[in-house]
């Protein structure tokens, strides 16, 4: 058996693993692939309390040599029983030559005591390819605790279509290990695949936001 015939197996097996309706997930993925062989991925499932209700999501990165195919999947239950359930499924494929930027940002525990072997504690990896931007607002504030004063308001913008943050704490370490590898192949094919001229003067607009495919993965990835 090749390579990519076993990160084959190795995707459904982490698919199974998650238990997240694997076979529905596993029929969505490979269908999302178009006959692509699959390079590395990474699967995230993540529960969301909301209220009195309780969803679960799931989202898949499938890496291939030309392309990104992006899959999530929401449950719902349609009666106080959890007795009715509806999924909701999206797929994205992206080109990887459409990959603006690839951003790691790692978490560690104790740096001053710091050693070449200590693994980080929390990875969030950013991919952004659209163009798209996500707005941060806050209002502003100053040092003095007495002031009432109106500062107006303050905020950051980050370019990103998909934020993954994964943590030792809730999902393994071997889980951060997975999205570290992965980040490295995206980063290696992206580097092979450079943006092409005319995908870089074409600045696609802003997803919607939307229980569909854009600010899911930036909302539910971001839960503490």
């Amino acid at each position: 058996m090749t390579s990519l015939s076993a990160e084959r197996r190795s995707l459904d097996a982490s698919l199974e693993r998650a238990g997240f309706y694997p076979r529905l997930v596993a029929d969505t993925v490979h269908d999302a692939l178009d006959g692509r062989e699959p390079l590395s991925h990474v699967v995230h499932l993540e529960t969301h309390f909301e209220r009195n209700e309780v969803h679960r999501h799931i989202t898949v990165l499938v890496l291939t040599e030309d392309m990104l195919v992006i899959t999530h999947v929401d449950d719902q239950q349609l009666d106080e029983d959890g007795q009715q359930m509806m999924a909701q499924v999206s797929t994205e494929s992206v080109p990887v030559s459409q990959i603006r930027s690839v951003v790691l940002s790692y978490l560690y525990a104790q740096p001053q005591d710091y050693k070449p072997s200590d693994q980080a504690r929390e990875l969030t990896l950013a991919i952004a390819w659209s163009g798209g931007q996500r707005l941060d607002m806050g209002p502003a504030g100053c040092s003095d605790p007495q002031c009432d004063a109106d500062h107006g308001y303050t905020g950051t913008i980050s370019q990103e279509d998909i934020v993954l943050r994964v943590s030792a704490e809730a999902d393994g370490m071997q889980a951060v290990q997975n999205a570290k590898s992965f980040a490295r192949a995206l980063r290696k094919v992206n580097t092979a695949n450079p943006v092409t001229p005319a995908a870089a003067s074409t600045v696609a607009p802003a997803p919607r936001r939307q229980p569909g495919l854009g600010a899911r993965f930036s909302r539910t990835h971001h839960q503490g």
